[in-house]
């Protein structure tokens, strides 16, 4: 792996394992800023504070919709990483880039669904009441995500 993101492993010393530990701490710092932004997007999506939904209210379709959607941003990022280049700089923007490619494609993918269903899928989406249309739409989510991670690869 560290050879994939320009880091010779063979001659590690205590200054390029911090350099490495750096590396890795970045990279995780981008993952999470785009699962945040995925979460807060999803939040606008929605009716109601996911938050409170979630872990106040136990709503199963919340959470179904914002674990998949972590899985989903989370199959794009690891495959932006896998794919950077040599150039940490780089790799770091591309990495950024394509997940935010991935957030707008999964919110694209989420209207077009409410589009289709008869009902008002935000609202179903927060109902009380565990809805199959939860793991149909987090489903959908994952493998655009997927599509997306190797056309990145």
């Amino acid at each position: 792996m560290l050879t994939t993101l320009g880091i010779d492993d063979g001659d590690l010393d205590a200054a390029g394992l911090m350099e490495e530990v750096g590396i890795v701490l970045s990279y995780c710092g981008v993952g999470l800023v785009m699962m945040l932004l995925g979460f807060l997007l999803i939040d606008l999506l929605t009716p109601g504070r996911l938050r409170d939904l979630i872990w106040t209210e136990r709503n199963y379709n919340a959470s179904v919709l914002v674990t998949t959607g972590f899985v989903a941003q989370g199959l794009i990022v690891v495959a932006a990483i896998w794919a950077s280049n040599d150039d940490f700089g780089e790799g770091l923007i591309t990495t950024s880039a394509y997940s935010i490619v991935g957030l707008i494609v999964s919110t694209l993918v989420f209207f077009v669904v409410d589009l289709m269903t008869p009902s008002n899928l935000r609202r179903d989406m927060v109902h009380a009441e565990p809805h199959p249309a939860s793991w149909v739409v987090g489903t959908l989510r994952i493998v655009v995500s997927g599509i997306i991670a190797l056309a990145i690869l």
